[in-house]
């Protein structure tokens, strides 16, 4: 197993869209232990795959000790939002937005499917955290960060404050 390096915003490979994932794929379970090796070790909760710069429909996640949900690691391959309501706004962050929190808006409960890692079809009914990390990381999915959440006001504030970090960084 490796240690990946996770993108940054403002990367472009986090605004690509990933493509599904086909059985057989013969690289994917490396890149699923990769993934989970790099999700632990960077204290995330979750990760999907176009954070690492694989285009690939594959969300890991991992809750356990932050709630009361009975999944400990869940491996999704190919997933999607079945149903949602609830809507609710808490606090959340980012491995490819470092060092920024927000407050946004998502469901309070969902359902997803898709396949684990075996390619077995599973369905997994979240709420709370479980349920906020399967929304973070399917946005991931399709090349939705949290900043795309917020409102234009907030999102110009990131901007700024995001250059001048940046020019602080060069200097």
């Amino acid at each position: 197993m490796a240690l990946l390096e996770i993108k940054k915003y403002p990367d472009k490979a986090l605004r690509k869209k990933s493509a599904p994932v086909e059985a057989g794929d013969k690289d994917l379970q490396r890149l699923i232990d990769d993934m989970i090796e790099t999700m632990q070790a960077t204290f995330g909760i979750g990760l999907a795959a176009p954070q690492v710069g694989a285009h690939k429909r594959l969300i890991v996640i991992d809750v356990s000790g932050r709630t009361e949900d009975d999944i400990e690691l869940l491996v999704m391959i190919n997933p999607e939002i079945t149903e949602a309501d609830d809507i609710g706004e808490s606090e959340e962050g980012c491995l490819s937005v470092p060092e920024y929190v927000a407050h946004i808006k998502r469901a309070g409960r969902v359902k997803a499917r898709g396949l684990d890692r075996n390619y077995r079809k599973i369905e997994v009914e979240a709420t709370g955290l479980l349920a906020r990390a399967l929304q973070h990381e399917i946005d991931h999915l399709d090349g939705v960060l949290i900043i795309d959440r917020l409102s234009a006001i907030k999102r110009e504030f990131f901007e700024k404050r995001h250059q001048k970090a940046a020019k602080e960084s060069k200097a």
